[in-house]
Parts: C-alpha cells; structure tokens; sequence
C-alpha cells in the first residue's frame, strides 16, 4: 500500500506533468546559489547537447508545424544558457585569482584550445563568432519569422475560403475540413510564436557581448586591485575564462540560431530536408556540368590551385555522366503495349457496336490525362467521386457515375463536361499552375494568365504555384487544376439534376421506400398515377432546387392530391406545399426570422390578368413590363446578398410557377415561393417591394 502510494506521488515527477515548473526552479537556483566547478561543466556540456539535439530535431522534422513546441523550447534553451551565464560570471569574478581552471574544465578548455597563447586570436575568433551568430544568423532568422507571421496571419481568410469551397463542392467532408482549419489555426499560432521566439535569440547574442566585457574588465579590476595579481597574470587568468565562458556561450547560441533559421524557412510540404535539397540541386545534369566545365577551365590557369580544382572538376563531371546514364535507363523502360495497340481482325458491325450515350462525361486534352491518371498520382477520380456522393446524399437520389475519356479533338489543356452527348461545360485551364480566384475583394494585382472560374464566371489569374502564399495574403482564393475541374463539375450537376433523374431512378426511389413503408407504394403505379407523372413531378421539384431526400413526404402528398387532379403541375404546387419546411430551411436555415420580397398588388393583378388572357390565348405579357420588372427584382436580390441574407420572393401560388421559370437564368440567386409555402412558425420581414 505505502509503494503504491509513493508510485502515485512519483508518477506525475516521471510523467513530466511538473517538468517544466522543475525547470524553472532550477534556473532560479542556478542564479542565486552559487555552484561548483564540476556541476558548471556538467551543466555546459548538457547545453552543448540540447542545442546540437534540437538542431538536428529541426532538420529531420517533415514539416515545420510537426516541431510546434519549439518556441517554448527555445525560451528554455535560452533561459538555461542565461542562468548558465551569470553561474559562471559568478565563479570567474570570486575565483578567477586562483588560476584558469577556476571555472572548471570545459571553459579553460575551450579558453586554451582558442587562445593557443595569443590573446588577440582568442578575441578575433570571439569576435568574427559573434559577428556571425549576431548579424547573419539571427537577424536573417528573425526577419524570415517576422515576414512569415504577416503573410501567414493575411492568408488565412483566403485559406478559409478554399476550405468552404472545397466543402461545398463534396472535394472533402466536414471532419477533412475541420482538420484543415486547425492546421491553418496551428499554423498561425506557430509562426506567431516564433516571431516573438527569434526576439529571445537575437536578446541572447546581445547578453553575450555585454557578458564578455562585464567578465574582461570586472575580472582585470578584481584581479589586480584585491587579489594583488600583476597585469600579466591579471590578463592571462580573465582573459582566458572570459573567452572561455563567452565561447560555451556562443557555440549553443549560433546552434539555436540556426535551428530557428532552418525551421522558419522550410516549405509546408511534408519532406525531409535532406531529400529537399539534394532532390532539387542536382536533379539536372546539366548543373553539374557546367559547373565542372568552369572549376576544371580554372585549375587549368598557370598559378591556381591545379589539383583540387581538377579533382573537383572530375567528381562533378562524373556525377553528371551518371545522372545523364540514370535518366536514359529510366526512359528506355519498354511500355507494353495497351490493347488499342494489338492488331485485331475486323469484324462485321453489330448492335452491341452502338453504346449508348453516356449520362454523364468528362472529356480531357492529352495533356490533362495525368489528372485522371492513378498511375501518375491523379487526384481528381477520387474527388469526382466525392463530390458525386455529396450530391446524391443532398439532392436525395444516386448520381450517375462520371466516364471520363481523352479526347483528341480538344486543345491539350481543354476539357468539356457533357450530358447525354450534350456539352454543358468546357474550359482551358493550365496543369501546371494554380487558380486565384478574385471573390469581390482582394488587395494587389498579381503575375499571370488572365481568366475567368469557369463555374461561377468570375474574374481569375492562373498563377506560378510558387505565388500561392503571396496571393492568399492579398485575398484571392488559389486553388489547383483538379479543384477547377470537379467544382465546375459539381456546378453543372446541381443545376442540372432534373435532368439526370430518369425512370429507373424513380423506380429505385419508390423500391427503396417500399421497404419502409409498403402500403405507402402499394398500388400507386399504375393504378393511381403513371410512374412519368411521378417523374416530372420530383423533375420539377430538383428544377427549382427542392431536395426529393424526403421521398415518404412527396408520395404520400403525391398519393393524397392524385385522385383530385392528376395533372403534375397541380401536384407539384401541392407537394411543394408539403414541403414548406424543407424548403425555407433550404434557402434560410433555421432562422426564424424570413426576409423576404413581394410584388405590389396592382402588378400582382396585371400578372394574374395576362397569364389567364395567355392561357385563353387572348394576350402576353408587355415587353415594357416585363424588363421593368426584371430589373427591379434584380435589384432587389442583389441588395439582399449585399447584407448576407438570402433572397426569397413570396408572390401568391397561381403566378409562383411562371415567375420562377422567368427568373430563374437571369437571377439564380432569387428563390421564388407562394404565400401558403411559408410555414406558420415563420416571422416574415418585408425588405422589399417590387413595383411596376
């Protein structure tokens, strides 16, 4: 019971629940108490370590935000060589009278091993060593961390924005995207950090130069004036620990230093740096080459050095030669032959010769086959299919799948989206470059091809990738090749899933829900109502961007009005009506306050009028009205997406029809309802009202 007891008391020490207060107590203590030569040498050996330890931790890291604790870590490692600074100024100023080994082992080491008898080498050294840690390293490093925390912190909103389009276009799911978005948050908070961490650093280099001459002088006025020391002895004792000291210091400082350096310039792609380097410095030949070409024209000049510049010419040149043997055996790999390549024997033409046209296609240039290609690390297969089950999951029924082909008569970078042989969609984009899509308001003009988002029709610059970064700062979207293509796809789809949506996808919907509610289907094809009736019927429903999920809802409606009136514009009128709910979550979530547009009664009256005068064939409608009108609705939905809300025209049921169908191309963003299509629990707000 006691050893239980004790493990439970020692667990969190071992854990390292406590560590870091533990750390902290031991610097206070190591800058209070004073400590023992051996304990000082310990101590800055350990420091030499950690440094050369987080170093090397920050060269093997893929990325930088897999070493996120190394902020703290350098604060630590800061705070430790301070207190490792005033233990040892302590020391060389009480005992530096004894003699050089007064500090210990590792700073008269490292005093002797510099100094080698000549003070003004030791100082040199000292002086160059701090030059460098001071003004190149650490000033470059902090400059890098402070230009990487602007730009990251100015890209995040873009960043943002890709992650929704990404969502809403069925690329990734919402555990994909919430990931996504804490690895933008980690990120800022990282490189915010080691904005600030870099301070302590460059803080440090500073301490070190004050040590060193607090050290020198402070030792020589001791020394001399209490200890009685001659100048010599004064000199060669203070002189020796203060390099010493200062050297200990210096080397784990310029060791940080560099840690900092290396991980706030390092890409945001997951690669050890090693292969980063050697992959993008000698992967062409003709670098090598060259350069061997111009080291060995140099060891051929009378009075250079001959011999290392040839040897060095020779290793590269034999470098090249095996890079330029690697690349030629690696193309000489024979391809078999695809089966299009084996000669067959023509045959007679036959019915199974004729296949049926594709529901859905995606034609490419040759030089976007590396996009569908899995071979050759194609992502977009993969995302059409995401983006296929978001829509059927959404819209309520299976999507057809997506052939995907090349196409020889298309320009190389070209693709065409079709539907049943029909071209719905095509573009140029470039595989080879990235998307920044203006949204309506950006901060600067950037370097490239001029375009439009083939989805939405807005204004788009096809940017080096290299600029990616630069362009989300300035509040652009910037997205890839694959991301163009499954959004103008998904874009295509969702405004034309009518059309998809055949008489075997109705029958499947109606087996489906014959499972759960058998007496609900029971008899309503074809005895009550033919199954195209039921077609056009979620046909109109999809047109109008209804969701069908709620089949059980729609047949029984469907069921109910069917012996009323048949006709399937009565009963959609019907069904929609059942669906209130449904519908004005669609458009305005779960707000119970609903924003909405009418139209003034006396041109609601001249509607009613002309639409019943047209049925009778008697009348139309006047080209006048009809612009004024349009118009007038047009600015009114765009003054609602001005205040973020949505724009939902109410109008009563008998013109509900005719004026969706009227608007619905010009103003896609104007929702059409009639007044028995709002539900009661709704707070209706007029915020517009349309007049002849």
């Amino acid at each position: 019971m006691e050893n239980n007891s004790l493990f439970a008391y020692v667990k969190p020490i071992l854990s390292g629940s406590i560590a870091a207060p533990m750390i902290l107590v031991a610097l206070l203590s190591m800058i209070i108490l004073p400590l023992p030569a051996f304990m000082l040498d310990l101590l800055f050996s350990f420091n030499i370590a950690l440094s050369l330890t987080i170093m090397l931790a920050s060269i093997y890291v893929l990325k930088p935000l897999h070493f996120s604790a190394f902020p703290s870590i350098l604060l630590i490692a800061t705070l430790l060589r301070l207190a490792l600074n005033v233990a040892s100024t302590r020391i060389v100023l009480l005992e530096g009278h004894t003699g050089t080994s007064a500090a210990g082992d590792v700073i008269e080491a490292f005093g002797e091993f510099v100094i080698g008898g000549n003070y003004t080498v030791g100082f040199v050294v000292f002086a160059i060593l701090v030059i460098i840690n001071f003004i190149v390293v650490t000033k470059g490093a902090t400059r890098i961390a402070e230009v990487s925390a602007r730009f990251t912190l100015d890209s995040m909103p873009g960043k943002q924005m890709a992650i929704d389009a990404d969502l809403n276009s069925g690329l990734i799911d919402q555990d994909e995207a919430r990931e996504r978005r804490d690895e933008i948050m980690q990120e800022s908070d990282f490189y915010g950090s080691m904005d600030g961490a870099s301070k302590f650093v460059r803080g440090d280099a500073i301490a070190g130069i004050l040590i060193l001459f607090i050290n020198l002088i402070g030792g020589f006025i001791i020394g001399v004036l209490q200890h009685d020391l001659s100048f010599s002895e004064a000199a060669h004792n203070y002189a020796l620990l203060t390099i010493g000291d200062g050297l200990v210091a210096q080397i784990p400082s310029l060791l940080l230093a560099s840690a900092a350096g290396l991980l706030v310039t390092r890409s945001t792609k997951e690669q050890d740096m090693g292969e980063q380097i050697v992959g993008q410095l000698f992967t062409n030949p003709k670098t090598l080459a060259v350069t061997s070409a111009i080291i060995g024209g140099m060891g051929l000049i009378p009075g250079m050095p001959n011999v290392p510049f040839l040897l060095l010419a020779a290793a590269g040149g034999a470098g090249s030669w095996t890079l330029i043997q690697r690349q030629k055996a690696a193309a000489a790999i024979p391809i078999a032959p695809t089966e299009t390549e084996i000669p067959r024997e023509q045959r007679d033409l036959s019915w199974d010769d004729l296949s049926p046209v594709d529901p859905i296609g995606l034609e490419v240039g040759y030089r976007l086959i590396p996009l569908v290609d899995k071979n050759q690390g194609g992502q977009l297969m993969n995302r059409i299919k995401g983006i296929r089950k978001k829509i059927s999951q959404e819209l309520g029924f299976l999507i057809p799948p997506v052939h995907i082909r090349d196409n020889l008569d298309l320009s190389p970078t070209g693709y065409q989206i079709t539907m049943f042989g029909v071209t719905f969609g095509e573009a140029e984009i470039y595989p080879d470059r990235m998307m920044a899509i203006n949204p309506g308001q950006v901060f600067g003009d950037l370097d490239g091809i001029k375009s439009q988002d083939p989805a939405f029709g807005l204004d788009a610059i096809w940017i080096d990738p290299t600029l990616r970064e630069h362009a989300q700062a300035q509040g652009y979207t910037v997205v890839d090749v694959d991301t163009v293509i499954a959004t103008h796809l998904s874009k295509i789809l969702q405004t034309h899933a009518h059309d998809l949506l055949g008489r075997e996808e109705v029958q499947q919907l109606l087996d489906n829900l014959a499972k759960i509610a058998p007496k609900l289907v029971e008899g309503l094809v074809p005895d009550t109502l033919p199954l195209g009736s039921i077609q056009k019927v979620l046909q109109n429903l999809l047109e109008e961007n209804v969701p069908i999920r709620d089949i059980r809802t729609i047949i029984e409606t469907i069921s109910e009005q069917a012996t009323r009136n048949p006709d399937p514009e009565a009963l959609t009128t019907a069904t929609r009506a059942a669906l209130s709910h449904s519908i004005v979550q669609h458009f305005n979530g779960v707000k119970t306050d609903l924003p909405i547009i009418t139209l003034d009664p006396e041109l609601e009256q001249i509607l009613l009028q002309t639409l019943q005068a047209t049925a009778e064939g008697n009348a139309s409608l006047e080209p006048g009205l009809a612009e004024n009108m349009h118009k007038n609705l047009q600015e009114a939905a765009q003054r609602q997406e001005m205040t973020g809300e949505s724009s939902i025209l109410v109008v009563q049921a008998g013109l509900r029809s005719w004026i969706s169908r009227f608007i619905r191309h010009s103003i896609p963003g104007l929702n059409v309802l009639s007044y028995n299509e709002i539900p009661d629990d709704k707070q209706i707000r007029i915020v517009a009202n349309v007049s002849r």
